[in-house]
């Protein structure tokens, strides 16, 4: 398989990660998840790199794990490339933004709690199939699910492996927003562009609050003031407070 199963593009300051194996609705290798990985954290070094869409080209968002790549090399610990994604995913500090349609299975559908927006149009599907599959759930899906979605409806999906359709998957808090058929890419785009206006830094810090650990109020104000007091020493901040101010 040729690196064109993942299709990297850069339109100004926005980074676009692509599933471009459509005729296995982007079911995922182990060589997929190396090139996402490494792009994902390569996107995260280049302080140009406003946000980082992820799509996937064809009917589906993506099928999961490619069965038969497992059953002939499955992972053996977390330096897999399978987890080196799912940690890259939770610990770059750009924005992440999914553009969903179609079936997001297993990981399709549990990399989106990492994402700071799942974008989805209304053909698309959610389901956890790791059960009925005699595995776990993944991505920290047995903490995150629960939260976003409450713990009974995690239990149907994660335990079941119940499907979730686009609206009912809006409404128990899994998606951003759900458009009409064919829009999810555009809406997803449009919310990188929006991102792209906005101090990098500053978006990017913001973020690395958003996903830092569960820990008591106090702690979480002293985190903040900390990296409150980082930013306002920025350059970025000093230019645009003089902005502000007309100077």
């Amino acid at each position: 398989m040729g690196d064109d199963a993942i299709l990297v593009t850069t339109e100004g300051a926005v980074r676009h990660l692509r599933f471009n194996r459509p005729e296995k609705r982007n079911a995922f290798t182990h060589a997929m998840y190396a090139r996402l990985a490494d792009e994902l954290r390569a996107a995260d070094e280049d302080p140009a790199v406003a946000a980082v869409v992820l799509s996937g080209e064809g009917p589906a968002f993506t099928a999961g794990n490619d069965l038969r790549d497992f059953l002939a090399d499955p992972p053996r610990d977390e330096s897999s490339p399978v987890f080196r994604f799912l940690r890259a995913l939770h610990e770059v500090q750009v924005p992440l933004i999914a553009a969903v349609q179609g079936n997001a299975v297993g990981i399709g559908a549990t990399m989106l709690l990492h994402c700071d927006f799942a974008i989805a149009d209304e053909t698309a599907v959610l389901s956890y199939p790791f059960v009925s599959l005699g595995v776990v759930p993944e991505a920290a899906s047995s903490l995150l699910l629960p939260r976003a979605a409450g713990p009974k409806l995690a239990a149907s999906l994660l335990l079941l492996g119940e499907r979730v359709a686009a609206r009912a998957a809006l409404d128990s808090g899994l998606l951003t927003e759900v458009v009409e058929p064919g829009r999810a890419l555009d809406a997803a785009r449009s919310i990188a562009a929006r991102l792209a206006t906005l101090p990098h830094e500053a978006v990017r810090a913001t973020r690395s609050l958003l996903h830092a650990p569960d820990e008591p109020v106090p702690a979480r104000f002293t985190r903040e003031a900390g990296r409150f007091v980082e930013r306002l020493g920025s350059d970025e901040f000093r230019k645009l407070a003089a902005r502000a101010l007309g100077d």
